[in-house]
């Protein structure tokens, strides 16, 4: 075996109210990739963050190449040849692709006696690094700022492979990546550990972990519980490793006690996303949206939500036709949206638990121009108690938290306006498989118990199939086909996101 590149030895680390670290251990080889595994607030953030130089450990050893290191900062950790992808991308939306993938180390060229940018040098070399992904359809001078989510994904992995890293750390790379982005992702993953590269992967989808890993170390709770080779394990006893439980449902499905009609939208257009969209969700129902990233699934929740007014078609609440210009009407009509991109759109990460699950009803808890304080910290530890946020204190700040507890927060804070319509966009991307379970669960309760019509985007096909009452499926901005939940199952639902039939269409689509 090649000898140790990376090796961890009884790390610590305490933040306020927090041991978040104790005594992890953890170790790579050149050409191995090494999966970290574990619940949300399992720790696997602060390790990867005192790896790439965010976070000094209060306690343990960390060598590199056998020698004992302390990084200072991420600079320090990059110039020893370790790159990070985190799940929240950190990437500038005014520049362009290939300022976001060069930020830091943009190739220079002389100027007298000064150097400048070499902004044709960054040009090509921001194309090649994207064909070796084999993305052809990205323009490197096009502002990030309006690509999508999964675009962005790939502009984040481009940008740590320009480091030439010999640790590259993966952080849920492919939460937001369709089917075929992913296994194109997958080749070059391969392809790096040919080339000796130690990859630390991190993804709640167990199957690629199986798919990909040489070895997997498991945290729970911030302590080191095992590494196993991968050929050693099952998923059963992975999950058993990461929650301390058996998970007997991850889709914890009720018996639907469908309604009458609750939303309905009518022929909707904002092109170029959304064009000649008719569908209707009904009480207690959960309907699943399926399809491609750049489907349109996410702008047409937006144009419901008012994010960007229709530019024609109608939608209605409890068979009243609404007039939805911006999203404040939409909430006063009873809609509720959780957005995909929870960093951004989501929370206000800089304020405190407390203060994001009131956002949506100040008004509700306020006295002229106060809030009622006592009531805003009885909101959040409700919210708390009943989505199992793990957090030390209702002031915690919301990007202390780990991705899974910072969704739990978003949907805490839509769920306080009490909606009669939940659009749900990505319910547990880059979420464990516990906390996954627990919000399959409050989703289906919403809709049984509470009478929610909900709406759900998703890119993952297990969880459509395995929580949708019905499925509709879009294509380049129209709804290309309808299931039933009988009638849906991976093979059909598959063919219609990528073919061009279109597949029993609901009433008002032509």
């Amino acid at each position: 075996m090649a000898e140790t590149i990376l090796e961890l030895n009884d790390i610590h680390k305490r933040f306020p109210g927090v041991h978040a670290l104790r005594g992890v251990q953890f170790d790579m080889v050149p050409g191995e990739v090494h999966a970290l595994l574990g619940e949300n607030g399992a720790g696997k953030s602060t390790l990867i963050k005192i790896i790439s130089g965010v976070h000094k450990p209060d306690e343990g050893v960390m060598r590199l190449n056998g020698q004992p290191v302390r990084f200072n900062n991420p600079r320090e950790a990059q110039q020893q040849g370790i790159a990070t992808i985190y799940q929240e991308l950190g990437l500038y939306p005014q520049l362009t692709v290939a300022e976001n993938i060069f930020m830091g180390h943009a190739p220079k060229t002389a100027f007298g006696p000064f150097q400048r940018i070499d902004w044709q040098e960054m040009s090509r070399r921001a194309q090649e690094l994207l064909a070796e992904l084999n993305i052809y359809d990205l323009d490197v001078d096009q502002q990030i700022g309006k690509l999508n989510v999964g675009n962005r994904q790939r502009v984040e992995i481009a940008k740590a492979l320009s480091l030439d890293a010999r640790i590259l750390i993966m952080d849920e790379p492919t939460a937001a990546l369709t089917e075929s982005d992913v296994e194109r992702l997958f080749g070059i993953v391969r392809l790096l550990r040919e080339r000796g590269v130690a990859i630390i992967y991190i993804s709640h989808r167990l199957q690629e972990v199986f798919e990909l890993a040489d070895r997997v170390t498991v945290l729970r709770d911030g302590q080191y519980v095992d590494t196993q080779p991968i050929a050693d394990v099952t998923e059963q006893s992975l999950i058993t490793m990461m929650v301390g439980r058996t998970i007997d449902n991850l889709f914890p499905k009720k018996e639907p006690k469908i309604g009458e009609v609750v939303l309905e939208v009518r022929n909707l257009v904002r092109e170029p996303h959304t064009r000649d969209v008719s569908f209707q969700v009904r009480s207690g129902e959960i309907v699943g949206m399926a399809g491609l990233v750049g489907s349109g699934r996410s702008e047409t929740a937006q144009v419901i939500f008012g994010v960007y007014p229709a530019q024609s078609g109608d939608v209605f609440i409890d068979g009243k036709k609404t007039h939805i210009k911006h999203p404040a009407q939409a909430v006063e009509q009873g809609i509720a949206y959780v957005p995909e991109d929870r960093g951004t759109q989501g929370l206000v990460r800089e304020m405190s638990i407390r203060e994001n699950t009131s956002m949506a009803v100040l008004r509700n808890i306020a006295q002229g121009t106060f809030i009622k304080r006592r009531k805003e910290v009885e909101m959040a530890r409700d919210a708390i108690n009943q989505l199992g946020i793990r957090a030390y204190s209702v002031n915690q700040v919301a990007n202390k938290l780990s991705g899974g507890n910072q969704q739990k927060v978003v949907v805490s804070k839509w769920l306080a306006s009490e909606p009669r319509v939940l659009i749900i966009d990505e319910p547990t991307r880059g979420i464990d498989v516990g906390a996954k379970s627990e919000i399959h669960r409050l989703m289906s309760e919403l809709a049984v118990e509470h009478g929610i019509a909900i709406l759900m985007i998703s890119s993952e096909l297990p969880e459509i199939l395995g929580m949708s009452d019905r499925v509709l499926v879009m294509r380049q901005g129209r709804i290309v086909g309808e299931f039933s939940r009988e009638e849906a199952n991976q093979e059909v639902v598959g063919t219609a996101m990528m073919s061009d039939e279109v597949h029993e269409l609901p009433e008002g689509v032509e």
